[in-house]
């Protein structure tokens, strides 16, 4: 299919989507290319097309405005774009990182090619780290992502990544806008990857605001009521008065309960409840169920509400595969899902 990760490379354990190369550390940017499917470039055509004239002979005519996208190893089409657009190849991307990895001590730890080559991204460890409670640790990443169909810029964000389950978690930085902390190059202007770096150079502060924020959720304890009210504003973009979130978490348990009678998995009334089935998930999830549920900065607290979010982004929601999921949880409606996530736990401080 189209839409399969092409290739994948990544170092230490097996990704969450179980797809890609095993690496050893330390490897060279040539190695991350060719294993990571990366070892490509992205080529160019002007676009042409057939008409019939007045005596039935077929013509090759231009089209001076758009140009076609193509792959140099296997000439497969990309996408076709404007004479403006400034394209980014597979090996700028990797060669971001170089100097970083080679003088700032950060190690790259996945990078592959998503939709044909369509999307392509790398994500290197920073060497930032800290724990919560319990042995909960968090890792700080920097995700490179870039796509030539339209649907991405090439965008640097900065990710934390938990190590008892792989979550992705886009950091949310509090600035002078809403977009600190990640930076989006649009297709129309050239790609510069020091710049990049020099807006990106807030690397510290970010990550100790948002472990600030992490430790805070960690000792918000909630009850049940709560977690129904967080998990319904949170998929349905709602918020339930206190009788609401009463009757809520009643018909969660009466589901429950009449599920062990019949053997089976808890499901919510979906006839009655929005996104019923994703609720009644991902409160199983955050009452014991979900990957490190039971460590103390999770248990019963904001911080557990969120992990079980992303966990279900990540791992359980739909998807027609891994690399359909990958895509989503990073980029698409998953990532949205989790940051939406985020914002609901972060008003539980307040």
């Amino acid at each position: 299919m189209a839409h399969q990760i092409e290739n994948m490379a990544y170092v230490g354990e097996t990704p969450w989507h179980g797809l890609g190369n095993q690496l050893t550390p330390n490897q060279p940017i040539e190695v991350w290319a060719k294993q990571a499917g990366m070892d490509w470039q992205i080529e160019s055509s002007n676009v042409s097309y057939m008409a019939e004239n007045h005596k039935g002979q077929n013509l090759i005519l231009p089209h001076d405005e758009q140009r076609v996208l193509y792959r140099s190893d296997t000439h497969a089409p990309l996408s076709v774009v404007s004479q403006r657009y400034q394209e980014v190849q597979p090996k700028e991307i990797l060669h971001f990182y170089k100097d970083l990895t080679e003088q700032s001590g950060f190690e790259l730890e996945t990078a592959g090619v998503l939709k044909g080559g369509k999307k392509f991204w790398a994500l290197a460890k920073t060497g930032q780290t800290s724990a919560l409670k319990g042995k909960d640790v968090s890792n700080g990443y920097i995700l490179l992502a870039t796509a030539c169909d339209g649907t991405l810029a090439t965008t640097a964000q900065f990710t934390s990544i938990r190590v008892v389950c792989n979550n992705t978690l886009a950091i949310a930085l509090k600035g002078q806008n809403v977009s600190a902390g990640v930076v989006k190059v649009p297709h129309s202007t050239k790609f510069d990857a020091e710049k990049i770096k020099q807006q990106l150079g807030i690397s510290v502060r970010a990550w100790n605001e948002h472990m600030y924020e992490m430790k805070q959720l960690s000792q918000r304890k909630v009850t049940q009521q709560e977690a129904a009210a967080y998990f319904d504003a949170v998929f349905n973009n709602t918020s339930l008065s206190i009788a609401e979130q009463e009757d809520s978490i009643v018909q969660y348990y009466r589901n429950a309960a009449m599920s062990n009678q019949h053997n089976s998995t808890p499901k919510a009334d979906n006839k009655t409840e929005p996104n019923g089935r994703a609720m009644s998930k991902v409160m199983t999830m955050f009452n014991g169920h979900g990957r490190g549920a039971e460590l103390s900065s999770a248990k019963d607290t904001a911080y557990g509400l969120l992990c079980s979010i992303t966990e279900f982004a990540d791992h359980e929601r739909r998807a027609m595969s891994q690399d359909h999921r990958l895509d989503s949880a990073w980029f698409g409606v998953g990532a949205g899902l989790k940051q939406r996530g985020l914002e609901q736990a972060l008003r539980l401080l307040v």
